[in-house]
């Protein structure tokens, strides 16, 4: 538990081959199922102060009540992912904290020195923020409101990962708009 931010609830692995990797983690891991969108609908979407339109697939699976993210870029769009893979690595780039109360705990962090690079939207109140963090691979962080439909899904998710018997290892998002 961080005594900032709380309890880390997700892991975000940066892949070159998020197929490859859905596979591996639900056949050597036994980790899923994995909900799977080839292009997620980011909004509002800025990296250091400009606006892009990227183009990422995520999988999402829990093992227990930590969330796994994978992510592979599709396009080239300037990203804090792409700084990563641009610097020769693959694998965990981000931890995430969730929360209810976006505005006061970004304000709250803000306050605290931390500095937005990356951020957006997925879903109404599904907005997040990555910070200037980067001391070594892995410790990007990543602060992800959970409050609307998103924070919906990733109850879905995790109920779905309880007792999974390893059948239908990736399935699709389910549709944030009718969450």
């Amino acid at each position: 538990m961080s005594r900032f931010f709380g309890e880390i609830r997700q892991l975000g692995y940066v892949v070159p081959d998020i197929e490859a990797a859905m596979d591996y983690w639900t056949r050597e891991l036994g980790v899923g199922p994995f909900f799977y969108n080839p292009r997620v609908p980011i909004e509002n979407y800025r990296y250091k102060g400009e606006s892009y339109e990227p183009h990422n697939s995520v999988a999402l699976a829990n093992s227990g009540a930590l969330q796994v993210e994978l992510i592979q870029c599709r396009n080239a769009v300037p990203s804090m992912y792409k700084d990563f893979t641009d610097a020769g690595h693959s694998g965990l780039q981000h931890v995430a904290y969730w929360t209810s109360d976006y505005d006061a705990d970004l304000a709250r962090l803000t306050a605290e020195g931390f500095k937005p690079v990356m951020s957006g939207e997925v879903g109404t109140r599904g907005r997040f923020v990555y910070f200037d963090t980067y001391y070594h691979p892995g410790t990007v962080i990543e602060l992800s409101e959970v409050a609307g439909p998103k924070g919906e899904m990733f109850r879905l998710i995790r109920e779905a990962s309880e007792g999974w018997d390893g059948s239908d290892p990736v399935r699709p998002f389910p549709d944030l708009s009718k969450l």
